[in-house]
């Protein structure tokens, strides 16, 4: 399948200052793609330097087969971005304001663009400067998405937003990728990914540690399995299985860790008078936190 991103060795340092680090990743057509990391962690720098906004220390990225440093003009016409951070005119209304960004367009589909603000209940009468966070976010993601590019680029989405926007913005998502559209995401938000992205990338102090699906990165985490017991627990024989770990026992019910298959687990316990069996799919979240620690992320479901 066609690539519209490929970033090959791209690396942007800042003096002493580290940036990112030699990331190589692609993104295919059609693909909603979740770029990973606690904040700090490199995406933004990815992402702007994607996009032509800061220039690389080495390395290229290429969108729609153009390296970002040739025309970025040209790239810059198929995208819709949204930055993590932005700052728009505010003394214009939220209307006014989405007008001026699709008259650099060339105009877009005025139904389209009642029907989005409709969606992410946006009241375009206020002046920029009396929105909220949230609803500025909103007036960010119309501008963002107003014009139907080929390629969304979108850091943080969701920042700011009520849980029922996201909702309508995850749906609106979904709609753009029936048609086609490409994402690429930025997040620090666990859930927000899980639930969006195909495949996914991890980044962590500017050096990508992992790419792979959603359910490949979920398959690295451990296992929590509970088993309950009708007479004594044979504790020391879970202990020996291999992958087993964090072995503890409370009245009649075992618990422990399981890194990898958990079929020896079943066959041990089939073995024994067994009351209760259960077994925890591991979340994205868990991976993350089992694969780099629990300092390398901020969970937070609701915004940054």
């Amino acid at each position: 399948m066609t690539a519209v991103i490929t970033l090959e060795q791209l690396t942007k340092t800042y003096g002493p200052s580290r940036g990112i680090i030699e990331v190589d990743l692609e993104v295919a057509q059609g693909e909603v793609f979740g770029f990973l990391g606690p904040n700090g962690a490199g995406k933004t720098t990815t992402i702007r330097t994607m996009l032509d906004l800061i220039k690389p220390t080495s390395g290229r990225a290429l969108v729609f087969g153009v390296a970002s440093t040739t025309d970025p003009v040209a790239i810059h016409r198929r995208v819709g971005y949204l930055p993590g951070e932005f700052s728009l005119y505010d003394r214009l209304t939220g209307k006014q304001t989405l007008e001026y960004f699709a008259s650099l367009r060339d105009g877009v589909d005025p139904a389209y663009q009642a029907a989005l603000i409709e969606r992410l209940d946006l009241d375009p009468s206020k002046r920029f400067r009396e929105y909220s966070k949230g609803n500025k976010q909103k007036v960010g993601l119309v501008i963002a998405l107003q014009h139907r590019p080929e390629l969304l680029i979108l850091d943080e989405p969701t920042a700011g937003l009520d849980p029922l926007v996201q909702l309508s913005f995850f749906e609106i998502l979904r709609d753009l990728v029936d048609e086609g559209t490409t994402t690429f995401l930025s997040s620090h938000i666990l859930s927000e990914v899980e639930k969006t992205c195909q495949r996914v990338a991890i980044i962590r102090e500017g050096v990508l540690v992992k790419t792979g699906t959603v359910e490949s990165l979920r398959d690295l985490a451990h296992h929590t399995v509970e088993l309950r017991f009708a007479g004594a627990v044979p504790t020391a024989e879970f202990e020996a299985l291999p992958g087993v770990s964090d072995v503890t026992v409370e009245d009649a019910t075992l618990r422990l860790r399981v890194n990898g298959s958990i079929g020896p687990v079943v066959k041990a316990a089939a073995r024994y008078e067994l009351l209760d069996f259960t077994s925890r799919e591991p979340s994205l979240e868990d991976t993350f936190l089992a694969q780099y620690g629990r300092q390398a992320v901020e969970v937070n479901d609701h915004g940054r």
